[in-house]
């Protein structure tokens, strides 16, 4: 995830943005910049590569005035170029930028014929082209920002300065996390407390549609549509803002509200934004003349990995098989000519995972992993990587790297679809554009969480849990699952919708909740003949649909949580969030520990 910084003070901003900056470097980057306010001009310095390259770019060519902005960047868009680093703006303005702007190339072309003259392949300067447009036709700077962020469609955290304006800095998110820190005559922005906690520990919270107007002594907050709005300062004890809690309860709570950026961002990082196609990593083997792909994992990864099979054998017509890690490396099975090894994992440790490796390795294969640290064994010991760009995971119970691991799979099958010809054009364009609208979707999920909340209240009663989906989101009905079991100790068991009437329905009655991931889709019709059974035998019947799904089924549903309408593809990766918010919830009612739940740790490197 990338870093923002933001700092109106009476000192020199450059090196303390700089140092904060390095507080910031725990979420990955290959790029960094900053720009400052020089005598009312905007200068800019920019370097890719770690902060040190930027570091030596400031010792030669200083950054004087005390306001400033700051961005640590992953690359999205092909190599990270100086060009392409952050901040992007104009002699007008300049912008700092986390997230995914959806409708950037349609603003871009909007702009480009109205004159504006862009430098980068980002999605971010068209933030930034826009604002200055509406500054060239007389706005004030806050009156073109206001009008600027409406226009705005995906997950985004912003900072911006202006030109002549030394006392003002505007900051906005929606689906992406932005603090206010505030100093002694200083004000600052930053991506969360730990950016903020060497420059002051009191912080107050953006939340999603918010922005804020920043002078050097105060700060005045605002939603979408401009009306003010009162957010709380919190004091914030710097052995907290060390670990980046900010002000949630929990880290698997903050973890949760992370799902849009880091969604955003690995999305960023595997999809051109400019031919909205998927950019695999140099490969050291030809995806069209792969015969066989065998996936494996553990825990909540080998979930990811289930829905990859069914979306590498569906849109890119190439067989595959999944096997549990700990299985795989002891079942020894013949490999298939051509095949390929794909393995999936947060921490890129776990000593099942590693020791599939080792046995595809082996075998000849070429092994691509799906891994979120890209230091860890896994990937150092892979023939290539696809990098999960979820940052840090502090609670044990895997959230937004299981969201991150669902992207980077749903991408390689577009990708190995079109070098594999299985797929059109037209269709690629589609799922691409599908996926690029889940940031959106997901923030307007967290949005809807005091429904969640409702639903925990009957979950946290049970003894014993179902969960049911077909298809991809068969998956997510194991994952349902197995969150319920990791942090709320309710024994709860994910199966194929199909399956119940193979066995489980002999457990249904009124004391067990049935709780179906059922979006609307080819499959909506099979799955909701299957919950019309357990209706019938008396279970808790509890629907996660759209609004036309959700209507179909209130006659027979105790409770129904409607989420945003998607493509099918996409769903599996927007219905993770609300099973793992309604896990999350029923913990806190039953008060266990959400972030260490007893028996469980964040990664399994032994046997």
């Amino acid at each position: 995830m990338c870093g923002i910084v933001g700092v109106i003070g009476a000192a020199p901003a450059a090196p303390r943005i700089l140092e904060t900056l390095r507080r910031l470097e725990y979420r990955g980057y290959d790029s960094a910049g900053i720009a400052t306010l020089s005598g009312g001009v905007i200068e800019r310095r920019r370097a890719p590569g770690k902060l040190s390259n930027l570091a030596a770019v400031l010792d030669t060519a200083p950054l004087h005035g005390t306001t400033g902005i700051g961005h640590t960047r992953w690359a999205t868009h092909g190599a990270p170029t100086e060009g392409n680093a952050h901040p992007h703006g104009t002699s007008r303005v300049s912008v700092v930028h986390n997230g995914i702007i959806e409708n950037h190339a349609e603003l871009r072309s909007e702009l480009e014929a109205a004159g504006q003259v862009f430098t980068s392949e980002t999605d971010t300067e068209t933030v930034a082209q826009l604002v200055d447009l509406y500054l060239k036709r007389g706005m004030a700077p806050v009156e073109a920002a206001g009008a600027s962020l409406p226009r705005l469609e995906g997950a985004y955290a912003l900072a911006m300065v202006f030109a002549g304006r030394p006392d003002l800095m505007v900051g906005a998110c929606h689906g992406a996390p932005l603090a206010v820190g505030y100093g002694e005559h200083e004000m600052y922005l930053g991506s969360d407390a730990l950016a903020l906690a060497p420059l002051t520990r009191r912080i107050a919270f953006l939340r999603d549609g918010d922005w804020a107007v920043l002078s050097r002594d105060d700060a005045r907050f605002l939603d979408l549509s401009g009306n003010p709005v009162l957010r709380e300062i919190k004091l914030t004890a710097l052995s907290g803002a060390a670990v980046g809690k900010g002000n949630f309860r929990h880290f698997m709570e903050k973890e949760l509200h992370e799902h849009p950026a880091v969604i955003g961002d690995t999305l960023h990082r595997m999809i051109n934004p400019t031919t909205r196609a998927v950019v695999l990593p140099d490969l050291p083997f030809d995806p069209a003349q792969i015969a066989r792909v065998s996936l494996s994992a553990c825990g909540g990864a080998y979930f990811a990995a289930l829905a990859g099979r069914h979306w590498i054998e569906e849109i890119a017509r190439l067989p595959s098989d999944v096997d549990v890690a700990s299985e795989l490396r002891y079942r020894e099975p013949p490999v298939v000519p051509d095949s390929l090894g794909l393995l999936v994992s947060q921490s890129g440790e776990t000593a099942d995972t590693i020791a599939a490796l080792h046995y595809m390795k082996a075998q000849g294969m070429p092994v691509l992993s799906v891994v979120n640290v890209p230091e860890s064994t896994m990937a150092r010991y892979s023939d290539a990587v696809m990098q999960t760009v979820a940052g840090p995971e502090i609670a044990v119970a895997s959230t937004k790297a299981f969201t991150a691991q669902l992207t980077v799979l749903a991408c390689l099958s577009i990708a190995f679809a079109r070098c594999r010809q299985t797929i059109t054009p037209e269709r690629e364009a589609q799922l691409t554009d599908a996926l690029l609208q889940v940031p959106a979707a997901a923030a307007a999920v967290l949005e809807g969480v005091e429904d969640i909340k409702r639903v925990a209240r009957r979950i946290a009663e049970a003894r014993d849990v179902l969960y049911l989906g077909r298809g991809a989101n068969y998956a997510i009905a194991l994952e349902g699952a197995l969150k319920l079991k990791e942090i709320c100790y309710i024994h709860a068991e994910g199966y194929a919708a199909g399956e119940m009437k193979h066995g489980p329905i002999a457990l249904i009655d009124k004391a067990v909740p049935v709780i179906a991931i059922v979006p609307s889709g080819p499959l909506f019709e099979k799955t909701a003949s299957n919950l019309q059974e357990a209706a019938a035998r008396g279970a808790q019947l509890v629907v996660f649909s759209d609004a036309e799904g959700a209507a179909k089924l209130r006659g027979i549903a105790v409770e129904t949580v409607v989420l945003p309408r998607v493509d099918p593809f996409v769903a599996p990766i927007l219905y993770a969030i609300p099973v793992q918010l309604l896990a999350y919830h029923v913990a806190v009612l039953k008060g266990t520990d959400v972030d260490q739940p007893r028996n469980l740790a964040k990664s399994v490197t032994v046997e």
